[in-house]
Parts: structure tokens; C-alpha cells; sequence
């Protein structure tokens, strides 16, 4: 895997082909996840602060806990607001769209989607609001940046191979380039989570530590996430086509005028279909689709029609649509099924869902790898879905290539009209 020398010690792995081998990179008992979430190498700790983040600990090193733990905290103490926030920054968002599409017949949707997602974010976990902070709305950008220091060995940003080895797959890039963008965020953060510094010191755990813990959950795991996923989810309902689009705009709206015209937790349990789109949008190409894992011990690992012998030390890849795209597990898997999550039978393949680096039927623990906002963003990833068909009966979409996601231009919005 890339990259190679200068940069990871060591590029070699042994990759899970298929649904059945790949879940052995969840089992902790047998797997290390120490320093190795972004592949075989670990970006310099000078990117957060000098310390190691809560996403390249193992469970079995004593920070680990009490740093997930606060990121239960930071979620449980957001829940209240996390509807009311996405209602408002989103409906911020299609006003945009609808603007600029009336004035130059397209919108760009990763501009405004980056906007809108770090703002909701920072209302709802922190209750601030960036552009009424010296950040301003300089936050998307900043982090694209820094994400880019780290990511950049594995990225391709569409130039020539030979120019891309050269220049970022060959030495890490210097920190200090994006020093002082990441202090302004770190600004920011430092002053928003003074609650949650408040709980880390009960903890043991210093202001600082935390506050880079957070500032990296926030902008590195959630925000990316939703940077790549809902331009993706844009992407695979616009090429399901127009009966889709009516069925959910009715289920969705019949949903909520049954809740008397709230948007709820409860009305959202009432459209099947809208949740099952969303699993299959995270089963289609899921946002995340490396994962790592170092065996602690010799193991034997089975395929659907083999045994491996893995020796204590070396390296397992899973590249997750191997696994949800597995022929074996789900029918016509290259194909998106906005139904293949309903019913009893749907649920019982939920089981394969794999995005939150663990089962979808299963829970994040703090003895666990799996996303601590596993649930937050399955809800935000919903939310999103029926904010567009509250609001529209249709859309039209261009889908170009972007290093991280798609680059989606919206071309047409249909206003409801039932």
C-alpha cells in the first residue's frame, strides 16, 4: 500500500478479500490498533498538538477509555440540539442552492455543504457559532488544508503519477506549513469546550489534551465524514432516478405531518425507506473504506473458501467494499437498492453494514475501535436525506472527481409541490 519509504516503514500487508475474513481487523482480543488509523504510517504528532490523537490509540492503552468516554459525554450532552441546528444551518444551505441556481443555473454543493456541516456541528456539539467568532467561515478551508498534511500519502489529486510520488507520497510535508491555521482552530475549540475541558480534568486528562482530542473528532473524523458522505449520498439517490425520489418525499412528508408537522426521533422511525437508503448508501461506498489492523499473534483466518496463516506482527488491510459488496452476502451488490434494508430480511443483513469500523448491529464501547458517533451520524446522514425531500420533490446533479468524495454541481432543484 502506499506510500512508501521516507514515509512508512514498512508498505507491506496482507489484504481481506471478502465479507467473512474482513471482520477479524474488529476483534481486539487478536488485533492492534496502535498508530496505524490512517494505514502504515502515522502523519507527525506536531499536525495535533504533540500528542497521539484518540484514533491512533489502542484499547488497551489507559488514555483510550477515558478519551472515548469524553466523547460520549461531548455527544450525550449535544442531543438536544443536534434536529434544531441541522434544521437550521441545512435550510441555510438549500437557500444558497436556490439562489444560485436562480442566478447561474448551477451551484457548487461541496462550497456550501462544507459551510453548512462545520457550522452545524459547532452549534450542536459546542453551542458556537463560527462565523460570529475571529474563525469566521475560514473553518472548512483550514481544515481541508491540515486534513491534507495528514492524508496526503494516500490521496491522488488527479496529477501526473510520477509528480504525485515525487511530491507527497516520498517525504512527509512540514508541519509548520499549517501551523498557524491550526492554531486559529485550536483557538476556537479551546474556547467553545470549556464544559467538556471541565469533565476531562475529573478524568485525569489535561485541557489541552482534550481540547485537541476534540478539535480533531470534530473537523478530522465528523466533519470529513459528512464531506465525503452526503455529496455520495447525493450522488447515488440522483442515479436511482425519479420514482425514488417521489416515494421518499411522500413517505418522509406523510411521516412528519403525522407527528404534527414536527420533525422528530419518532417520525424518523416511521420512514423505513428513508433508513434503508441511508444503509445502503453506507454499504455502497462507505466513507471511510481503509482499515488496519497488526496481528498480536499468529493467527488462522478464514475466507469464504480458504484458511490463512497470518505470523504475530504483520499487517492486515481490509478495503471495506470488498466485504459489502461480497456476492456471497448481498444480492446484485454493485447495484444501489434503496429498499435492501426493509423488513426482516433487510435487518438481518444490517449486520454487514461495516462503516462505523464495526457491525452496524453492534454498539461503540470504550473497549472497542468502533465510532464513538456511530449513532450521531447514521442521524445526521438521515436528517440530511429528509431535509432535501421535505423541501424538494426532485434534484439534478453532475458528479465530478475530488481527492476525498465527489464533487457534486447541482443543476436543478424541484420545489415540493404535495
Amino acid at each position: 500500500m502506499p506510500p512508501g519509504p521516507f514515509i512508512s516503514p514498512d508498505p507491506k500487508v496482507i489484504a481481506l478479500l471478502d465479507g467473512k475474513s474482513f471482520p477479524v481487523l474488529f476483534d481486539v482480543s487478536k488485533i492492534e490498533k496502535k498508530d496505524l488509523f490512517t494505514g502504515t504510517y502515522m502523519p507527525s504528532i506536531d499536525l495535533t498538538g504533540g500528542y497521539r490523537i484518540l484514533s491512533y490509540l489502542d484499547p488497551s492503552e489507559p488514555k483510550h477509555a477515558k478519551l472515548k468516554q469524553l466523547i460520549f459525554f461531548l455527544l450525550k450532552s449535544s442531543a438536544k440540539r443536534v434536529i434544531p441546528e441541522f434544521e437550521a444551518c441545512y435550510t441555510e444551505l438549500y437557500d444558497t442552492l436556490d439562489k444560485e441556481l436562480a442566478e447561474k443555473g448551477k451551484s457548487s454543493f461541496q462550497t456550501v455543504n462544507d459551510q453548512a456541516g462545520f457550522n452545524f456541528l459547532c452549534r450542536a456539539f459546542f453551542r458556537s457559532n463560527p462565523p460570529d467568532t475571529k474563525l469566521g467561515d475560514d473553518g472548512p478551508s483550514l481544515i481541508s488544508k491540515w486534513v491534507f498534511f495528514q492524508l496526503g500519502p494516500v490521496l491522488s489529486l488527479g496529477l501526473p503519477k510520477y509528480v504525485e510520488e515525487l511530491v507527497i507520497r516520498t517525504f512527509p510535508l512540514p508541519p509548520f506549513l499549517v501551523k498557524k491555521d491550526y492554531q486559529r482552530l485550536y483557538d476556537f475549540f479551546y474556547h467553545s469546550s470549556g464544559f467538556v475541558q471541565d469533565e476531562a480534568e475529573k478524568l485525569g486528562i489535561s485541557r489541552e489534551e482534550v481540547c485537541h482530542n476534540l478539535l480533531f473528532a470534530t473537523c478530522f473524523n465528523t466533519f470529513g465524514g459528512m464531506k465525503i458522505f452526503f455529496p455520495n449520498m447525493l450522488k447515488w439517490i440522483s442515479r436511482a432516478g425519479v420514482k425514488l425520489h417521489t416515494d421518499l418525499a411522500q413517505e418522509i412528508r406523510s411521516a412528519i405531518r403525522s407527528n404534527g408537522g414536527k420533525l422528530t426521533m419518532a417520525a424518523m422511525e416511521q420512514m423505513p425507506l428513508m433508513k434503508s437508503v441511508v444503509y445502503e448508501g453506507l454499504r455502497i461506498e462507505p466513507p471511510v473504506p481503509s482499515q488496519y489492523g497488526r496481528a498480536k499473534k499468529d493467527l488462522l483466518i478464514e475466507s469464504h473458501d480458504a484458511v490463512y496463516q497470518v505470523k504475530a506482527g504483520e499487517m492486515l488491510y481490509g478495503y471495506q467494499p470488498f466485504a459489502t459488496k461480497d456476492p456471497k452476502i448481498f444480492e446484485n451488490p454493485e447495484e444501489f437498492v434503496p429498499n435492501r434494508f426493509m423488513g426482516d430480511d433487510g435487518e438481518r443483513l444490517l449486520k454487514h453494514v461495516l462503516w462505523s469500523n464495526g457491525p452496524e448491529t453492534e454498539d461503540p464501547t470504550t473497549a472497542n475501535k468502533q465510532c464513538a458517533g456511530k449513532d450521531f451520524v447514521v442521524l445526521v446522514s438521515r436528517l440530511f436525506v429528509v431535509e432535501l425531500f421535505r423541501r424538494y420533490d426532485s434534484f439534478e446533479i453532475e458528479v465530478g472527481k475530488s481527492p476525498l468524495g465527489a464533487a457534486v454541481t447541482v443543476t436543478s432543484l424541484k420545489r415540493a409541490s404535495f
